[in-house]
């Protein structure tokens, strides 16, 4: 199995698929009101695929798209705030190239990690409800498959790590908690952390220390496999 090649598959299809009414209409709205600041720019406005490097060890897990970042720019974790902390702290670990992510079209590039999330399109408020997410799973449960050389699972949030657990079996599964940690038996690990959301980085829930400190013991679990 060629990883770009089914990447590239299941990345087309997340972009066509049109199969939650509520996510499709909220998206749409979304892209044609636009916020002010971005009202001259063209809204990406489809399913956002994952994003990163096929032969990653280090699987990065959110939740969905935002309507005003994602949702616009038509790349995980591009164009907002969350993903401004996000991609920095990736570039101050050597795995990425630069700190920032604009664009689809800006020059990003992953080392060793992918990001991708459960739910592929903006849900309202940022709620996708049960029956949305498991209309999704199987682009998720493709992407699992796919990424076969990932050793760290780092979920970001509690949807994250609820979506990652179930399908990689961890059972019985520890108390979400920032830092905590789990092995699987297929020599796996996933490691929790506080979402990079706007609202925990601002207030200090999470902050750059935090979110290093998890990356570093990503990168030290991967090092010793």
């Amino acid at each position: 199995m060629d990883p770009i090649r089914t990447l590239e598959k299941v990345n087309k299809e997340v972009t066509l698929c049109t199969a939650c009414p509520r996510l499709v209409d909220w998206r749409e709205k979304v892209s044609t009101e636009k916020r002010a600041a971005f009202i001259e720019e063209e809204y990406w406005g489809k399913g956002v695929p994952g994003f990163g490097d096929p032969k990653a060890r280090i699987l990065i897990v959110g939740l969905a798209p935002a309507a005003h970042g994602a949702n616009r720019t038509g790349r995980v974790f591009t164009g907002d705030r969350s993903g401004d902390f996000l991609f920095a702290a990736l570039h101050r670990m050597g795995l990425a190239n630069q700190p920032e992510s604009k664009n689809r079209e800006d020059g990003l590039k992953l080392k060793d990690v992918y990001v991708t999330a459960p739910v592929k399109c903006a849900p309202p408020a940022n709620k996708p409800t049960s029956e949305e997410k498991a209309t999704c799973r199987p682009f998720f449960q493709r992407e699992l498959r796919t990424l076969a050389h990932v050793k760290v699972v780092l979920v970001l949030g509690q949807i994250g790590y609820q979506s990652a657990a179930v399908e990689l079996g961890l059972n019985p599964k520890p108390k979400f908690g920032h830092g905590v940690e789990a092995s699987l038996p297929n020599g796996q690990t996933i490691l929790c952390s506080y979402h990079v959301s706007q609202q925990n980085t601002f207030t200090g829930r999470l902050t750059e220390p935090m979110f290093d400190s998890v990356l570093e013991r990503a990168k030290d679990l991967v090092k010793d496999q």
